[in-house]
């Protein structure tokens, strides 16, 4: 395997939103960052500034494209919005909060709970199988145009979740003992076997901001 078969990749999940903040369940709802968010992607971007970044790619939803912007200024490197990089679809339990969630649909809160990999969250939402099948397809077709160089994806808790899991062989459904933090500095490497974790969850660049829960990752 030479070096220049390898793509150096940084995998961040957007800054911080209001829905994040109230733990409602986001997903395909294109909501925009708050001023946490903004000031968390404002840190990134300068713990990023000495680290040469070619291109970055970004799902569409303005909370991840946002972040993404902000991150790439620096650079001058071209951004990218996919919608393959979105969030995965919950369907019609999108803007609820998990509270709720858990009170009137037991039943698919179970599900989402011992992640049920081919459970479809009700009114068009999308599976675990069906999530991880798109981003994986989406990071490997990435990782090969950009042989040899540094490029940032800026996605969503669940996508990062999905390339955590490929990055160390775990199934859909095996425990999650990883964070998945707004605007984490989160390495990967990509070969074509595929790809190896490198860092994962360094928030030191956000120390000075004030201190607060992170937010669980399942309301993306």
């Amino acid at each position: 395997m030479t070096a220049a078969a390898a793509t150096r990749l940084l995998v961040i999940r957007h800054g911080e939103t209001a829905w994040n903040a109230a733990r409602r369940i986001q997903g395909h709802t294109d909501i925009p960052l708050d001023a946490t968010g903004v000031a968390q992607a404002e840190h990134l971007a300068e713990a990023l500034a000495d680290s040469p970044i070619h291109a970055v790619y970004t799902s569409d939803l303005q909370r991840a494209e946002q972040t993404a912007r902000i991150i790439a200024a620096p650079h001058q490197a071209p951004v990218t919005p996919l919608p393959a990089l979105r969030e995965r679809g919950f369907g019609s339990i999108e803007g609820m909060t998990f509270l709720d969630f858990e009170v009137q649909r037991p039943q698919d809160s179970m599900h989402w709970r011992k992640r049920t990999p081919d459970w479809t969250p009700p009114g068009g939402g999308e599976s675990l199988l069906t999530l991880r099948e798109r981003i994986v397809a989406t990071v490997n077709a990435i990782g090969a145009r950009h042989n040899g160089q540094h490029v940032a994806i800026v996605s969503h808790g669940g996508v990062l979740d999905i390339l955590y899991r490929a990055a160390t062989r775990q199934g859909l459904q095996a425990a999650r003992t990883w964070y998945l933090p707004n605007c984490a500095i989160n390495r990967l490497l990509w070969t074509p076997d595929g790809l190896t974790l490198i860092g994962w969850g360094d928030t030191r660049h956000l120390d000075d901001m004030a201190e607060g829960p992170l937010h669980d990752s399942s309301v993306r």
